[in-house]
């Protein structure tokens, strides 16, 4: 062959043996594969990957892997268990996200990947798209029907509440709460920002709705879960599951108080009542004290009068019933008048009526006379004369038909399973004329034919025995075409390929 290296000899010795000239000897397949991940990885130091998570899942060991894919092409990725335990969101298929971390090879695959150290949302509208995901997640198990929502106690004994001891949400909380109604509080102090956060209030929810009632420390009558305003990056903590998971599950009341009016999170969700500020959750949690003051003593001043004026008011609504009461010629004398008045109708309507009917006849006559029926017979001849039958009205449908069953015919030609032969394709059979669409169809046979435009031509998978040829049904439109034969070089040693070209 013009231009090969070796000669056709050459490459058909069984054993390697060494060229003249040839310096190159042969690598290990280990040895390529670490050079090939030091070249890589010395290349790929460090990037920054953005695409969309796909195929994410997280080993027994901690570790995670995912696909990074955009529109055009996909890379695998790792991230180790000490980085994934870091991660401050949850992962999942669909989440655009920038990754950064260093491209390196898996020998054991032939593949190169990101091994990640940090993901981050690619963005706010990532952010967003993971709470929307999340919220209609945790909402299809339930977690925020309103049938789970648990009303309020009017006046808790106990109020906890679960925020920073240190900001001043708490000092609003309690400075709230003294001016309305003074209540005993406990405040479990938590993280309500940065790694660690979600997890605290998770376990302070959780742990207040763990204390026994009667015992040492009192059980809360009600809970409020709070926090002062911020970026949606600042109040993600009350987004992740297990703050939601904690609110929804508690046999304790919970006001949710995150954020400004207008900061809403997945906690206020699941909470049974959202405050828009948590010194509004102070207001919604107790009345205030002077307002119930004064509500008991305006009960107690209209109990007093209930109890003293009972057989005056009774006298009261007896003689307003009576004078209430109509007499029988009051009741009688609009529907005596009612009775004259249609009576007076009656007459009037029938003498009318008589009259109407009388100059109705008289009109009948001018219309039926025997000169106006003979008017109208001409005119009506007249315009059935003038309609003619005009064949376009048959011809244009049957036309229109025509075109439709021409296009019907073409439609069938076209798509016509043999049509494809006419083109250079062919159509591979079993021996008993069965067509086979796959390799895998093909090697379980025996013998294959070949149909071609102008004939079939036998043919034997290689790996097997050579078959009789068998007998296939060709199309009308199929010739049979005689194959020169073979000399006997061609034919020794050496088996017919799938196309019978030896």
């Amino acid at each position: 062959m013009p231009g090969a290296p070796y000669s056709e000899d050459e490459n058909a010795s069984l054993v390697a043996k060494g060229r003249s000239g040839d310096n190159a000897e042969a690598v290990s397949v280990s040895e390529i594969s670490t050079r090939l991940k030091r070249t890589v990885e010395d290349q790929f130091g460090f990037v920054r990957l953005r695409g969309e998570l796909s195929g994410v899942k997280r080993a027994a060991s901690g570790h995670l892997y995912c696909s990074l894919k955009d529109d055009k092409a996909v890379i695998d990725g790792v991230m180790w268990r000490g980085a994934a335990q870091r991660l401050a969101f949850v992962p999942e298929d669909g989440l655009e996200v920038i990754a950064s971390g260093k491209l390196t090879t898996y020998p054991g695959r032939s593949k190169y990947q990101i091994v990640m150290e940090s993901v981050e949302l690619a963005g706010e509208g990532a952010l967003l798209a993971l709470l929307e995901k999340t919220r209609a997640r945790l909402a299809a198990e339930g977690l925020f029907d309103k049938g789970r929502k648990q009303p309020l106690p009017f006046l808790p004994q106990v109020i906890g509440v679960v925020t920073s001891p240190t900001g001043a949400v708490i000092r609003d909380i309690l400075h709230r709460l003294a001016d309305r109604f003074p209540s005993h509080v406990l405040v479990w102090p938590v993280l309500v920002q940065g790694q660690g956060a979600a997890e605290q209030v998770a376990q302070a929810v959780r742990g207040f709705d763990a204390i026994a009632p009667g015992g040492e420390v009192p059980r809360p009558d009600l809970v409020i879960v709070a926090r002062g305003g911020g970026s949606i990056e600042d109040l993600w903590g009350f987004n992740e599951e297990a703050v939601v998971r904690a609110i929804a599950d508690c046999s304790i009341p919970v006001i949710s108080a995150v954020g400004h009016e207008t900061d809403t999170t997945l906690a206020d969700f699941a909470a049974d009542r959202r405050a828009p500020t948590p010194t509004a959750a102070a207001e919604i949690a107790v009345p205030v004290r002077a307002e119930l003051s004064a509500t008991l003593a305006d009960y107690a001043a209209r109990q007093q009068r209930s109890a003293l004026r009972p057989v005056a008011m009774g006298r009261e609504r007896l003689e307003q019933r009576i004078q209430r009461m109509p007499r029988i010629e009051a009741v009688l004398q609009p529907q005596s008048q009612r009775l004259d008045d249609l009576a007076g109708r009656l007459r009037q309507g029938l003498k009318d009526r008589a009259g109407k009917a009388r100059e109705a006849l008289q009109a009948d006559r001018v219309r039926l006379s025997r000169g106006a029926l003979r008017s109208r017979g001409e005119r009506a001849a007249l315009r059935l004369a003038g309609a003619g039958f005009r064949a376009a009205l048959v011809q244009t449908p049957l036309a229109e038909r025509t075109r439709r069953l021409e296009a019907t015919a073409r439609l069938m030609l076209s798509l016509h399973p043999e049509r494809p032969l006419e083109r250079g394709y062919a159509i591979v059979r079993s021996a008993n004329g069965k067509a086979l669409t796959t390799q895998a169809m093909a090697a379980k046979e025996a013998a294959l034919v070949l149909q071609f435009r102008d004939g079939n031509l036998a043919a034997t998978p290689e790996g097997k025995p050579r078959a009789p040829k068998p007998s296939v049904p060709t199309s009308r439109s199929a010739r049979p075409r005689k194959r020169p034969p073979k000399s006997a070089a061609d034919t020794q040693g050496r088996q017919d390929d799938l196309f019978g070209g030896g």
